[in-house]
């Protein structure tokens, strides 16, 4: 029997890195089999080591809103490697990215650079409680915000309560100061602020969370964060580093029209490279070191290959409000004609779609939190994950993950998945 190259390297890279992969989703422990090694992407397919082609729908997590290796991304790293690939010192790039993500996304006076999701979101928190003076935040279930201590947190008994570790390395100390609510429960909030009156410096949220899989606030719920943070004098935090530059290109606060205070960004500002951002009105921002007391460094935060390929991708996008137009029209139809395959085949399912991102869940109950997400049919997503697979569509390998469609997505790459959504669910309901 044959052994693939991807089984061979994950048996092999077991032996030297925890679990065989760099981010744990990528072990497909939710799905079942080992994981595809990745050898190169171009425009709306992936290859594996082994030559196997797939039209995919991840799109890197979210940043290849123009499908891989966009030329005009290539062109930018390969110009900006000419010129050595870190400095540790400032650049004019960081000034141009920053003055065009301010100039683009409503209420950014301020952005500082840095590495990572998971660094602009911690960055914040720090920023909010040296602002504010207070100690707690309020987090919401099912919402990811990297993987920070502060971040690491799980609900404790009843609706809205102080939480506790959610793994090994996190201390009780730190999961005392991190509140816990419901997605889109504001009541659940206002019993937390006012049990921790004066205490609460931020509420951090992805407005459109894509971490419990696709779910959409209610209509109202951020409207009644920025209400309450406000009244408070709290800090609100838009982790925008999945929905930035993608749902608009002004992001949530643009699309559902209501503004943070600071907000998180990454993915799309790098064009793919890793970055991340954190920015907001100017009277905290001056709060970061060395303007002000709050201090958060990193040495290659602004790096000059990822600053290039982030300033081709916005410009781009900038100049191209047709992009969104095609975003929103491919993921329309992909999200039609699988609702349609699902109606003719008899299969219990919600679909959650907002622009170019979606989310089967398996289930006939509405999706509105991570409670309501964790009652889909988790073995049926395992087998639907591994059917379309077989068929060359690869999907982001956990029920709790949005899906991602870029530009690169012809009508026949459509029509194609839509088909391979028919047959694997029909594959299933015959095997069942």
């Amino acid at each position: 029997m044959n052994i693939s190259q991807s089984q061979q390297l994950f048996e092999h890279a077991k032996k030297v890195i925890p679990g065989g992969v760099n981010s744990p989703v990528r072990a497909f422990r939710a799905v079942g089999g080992n994981p595809l090694f990745i050898k190169s992407a171009k425009g709306a397919y992936l290859y594996d080591e082994d030559d196997n082609a797939y039209l995919e729908l991840i799109n890197s997590w979210g940043p290849m809103v123009l499908g891989h290796a966009h030329e005009i991304i290539q062109k930018a790293v390969a110009d900006a490697a000419q010129n050595s690939l870190s400095f540790g010192a400032p650049t004019r790039k960081e000034v141009e990215m920053a003055e065009l993500i301010i100039s683009i996304v409503p209420t950014l006076e301020k952005v500082r650079m840095v590495n990572s999701g998971t660094e602009a979101t911690m960055s914040a928190i720090r920023l909010a409680r040296g602002y504010t003076g207070r100690d707690k935040m309020i987090k919401f279930e099912g919402c990811y915000h990297g993987h920070g201590d502060s971040f690491l947190i799980a609900a404790g008994s009843g609706a809205a309560t102080m939480g506790i570790p959610d793994s090994p390395g996190v201390t009780q100390g730190i999961a005392n100061d991190t509140l816990t609510a419901p997605f889109n429960d504001l009541e659940a909030v206002e019993r937390l602020v006012t049990e921790n009156k004066q205490n609460v410096a931020a509420i951090i949220v992805e407005p459109v969370a894509g971490n419990m899989g696709l779910v959409l606030p209610k209509t109202g719920f951020l409207e009644g964060l920025r209400q309450i943070c406000t009244r408070e004098g709290i800090v609100l935090i838009f982790d925008e580093v999945m929905t930035g530059f993608r749902l608009a290109k002004g992001g949530v606060q643009e699309r559902f029209n209501v503004q943070a205070d600071l907000i998180t960004m990454g993915k799309i500002i790098g064009g793919g490279m890793p970055v991340g951002a954190y920015g907001g009105r100017r009277e905290i921002m001056d709060f970061v070191s060395p303007a002000g007391p709050v201090y958060q460094a990193g040495t290659l935060s602004g790096n000059p290959v990822a600053m290039s390929a982030g300033l081709a991708m916005l410009h781009y996008l900038n100049e191209h409000p047709e992009v969104y137009t095609r975003l929103e029209e491919i993921g329309n139809k992909i999200v039609a004609g699988m609702q349609s395959n699902m109606q003719k085949l008899g299969v219990n399912y919600t679909i959650n779609h907002v622009g170019s991102m979606f989310t089967i869940f398996f289930t006939d109950k509405p999706v509105y939190d991570f409670e309501s997400a964790k009652q889909s049919d988790l073995q049926l997503f395992a087998k639907y994950f591994q059917a379309m697979l077989k068929r060359g569509v690869y999907l982001a390998p956990s029920q709790f993950e949005s899906l991602f469609v870029s530009t690169a997505l012809t009508n026949d790459h459509i029509d194609t998945i839509i088909k391979a959504n028919y047959e694997s669910l029909e594959e299933i309901l015959v095997t069942a």
